[in-house]
């Protein structure tokens, strides 16, 4: 942290400081800053599910319902069957792996309890939009993952009432962690002796080229020393604007079927007016455009490369992109495995060319 940055984070410690202080004796162990939390901003963070069962939201969901609802929100990651994509988490099986080298933890091998998942579901949840399934939804995926690990049979539905019913196979696997007792003869006090006198630092995050770039980052860095400018060349004459191609008619009953496919898109890519860069960059007028230059979104270096050499998003390079993005560029930051119908390829297609800049 620079010198400035130092002083003006003590100057606001000292601030904080003082406004404990001026608040007197009557908050004596309290800052005095700001007010209680209504019981209300309490429960709107106050998520957590026990695994007794204690939070849990009424609602119920289907195994058939939730096929569905996890084709929309979570295959694009965990694959249709829940048996992940590249190296996001499968989400089935793994029954008798945990005595191996690497074992696999799914509900079916290793989590006690079922509220874990339904927890972690409800609170982070699809990835890039958390905390925007319902209740049921919830309830429908964790009975579909349920399903996938061969726990419950397909016209099963999960709901507050039976959730506690529901026993999952290491649930007996867990002991109790009592190493505050059971370990306390192994304690020591802290050595707390010969520490250094002063810490300095000595390389920046920045300049080892792992901190994103931004203008703070770049602030911070140290200076480089630049070659002297040379003179900038004339400008050369602009060319005459090219004719425009005329625009081929949107075939509106497949557009409406691609924006059904595009939701499986959903959480990594935004589309519209409100549109923003998200784990993916935003599709906006993404048909004929160069690929990889979406302004601040952050490529890979194979993707940008592409863009560099003049590469477009044609109809030529979209599907193969759309049927295999580890296909069409090893190195790309793309997860989703593909999608396997041409008929949904040429869907999304047709739906991309409808939401123009």
């Amino acid at each position: 942290m620079g010198k400035v940055k130092m002083s003006k984070y003590r100057n606001l410690l000292l601030c904080v400081a003082a406004a404990s202080v001026v608040a007197g004796p009557a908050l004596a162990g309290k800052f005095g800053l700001g007010r209680a939390a209504l019981p209300e901003e309490i429960a709107a963070w106050d998520l957590d599910i026990a695994p007794d069962g204690t939070g849990l939201p009424a609602g119920s969901g289907s195994v058939l319902d939730g096929e569905e609802t996890f084709a929309e929100f979570c295959a694009s990651c965990h694959g249709d069957f829940a048996e992940g994509v590249d190296n996001w988490p499968k989400l089935a099986g793994g029954a008798d792996t945990l005595a191996d080298k690497d074992p696999l933890k799914t509900v079916g091998s290793y989590w006690p309890y079922l509220s874990t998942s339904f927890d972690y579901i409800r609170r982070s949840m699809p990835f890039g939009n958390a905390q925007s399934l319902t209740d049921d939804q919830v309830y429908e995926i964790t009975a579909y993952i349920l399903y996938s690990n061969d726990l419950v049979d397909e016209d099963f539905v999960l709901s507050n009432e039976n959730f506690m019913e529901v026993e999952l196979p290491n649930a007996q696997g867990f002991i109790l962690d009592d190493r505050d007792t059971a370990e306390a003869h192994f304690w020591t006090e802290p050595c707390m002796q010969n520490c250094k006198d002063v810490v300095e630092i000595t390389m920046r995050a920045a300049v080892l080229d792992v901190t994103p770039e931004d203008e703070t980052a770049k602030a911070e860095a140290p200076a480089v020393v630049e070659a002297a400018a040379t003179p900038e060349p004339a400008p050369e004459p602009e060319p005459a604007p090219e004719p425009v191609a005329e625009v081929a008619a949107l075939d509106e009953a497949l557009v409406k079927k691609g924006a059904k496919v595009f939701k499986k898109c959903k959480a990594c890519h935004q589309v519209g007016d409100k549109a923003k860069n998200k784990t993916g960059p935003i599709l906006n007028g993404i048909i004929g455009a160069p690929i990889g230059q979406v302004e601040g979104f952050k490529y890979s270096k194979a993707m940008k490369a592409l863009g560099e050499e003049g590469q477009v998003w044609d109809d030529e390079n979209l599907t193969a992109f759309l049927t295999k993005p580890k296909k069409f560029l090893k190195k790309t930051k793309m997860s989703f495995a593909g999608l396997k119908k041409e008929a949904d390829i040429a869907a999304v297609t047709e739906y991309l060319k409808s939401v123009g800049n």
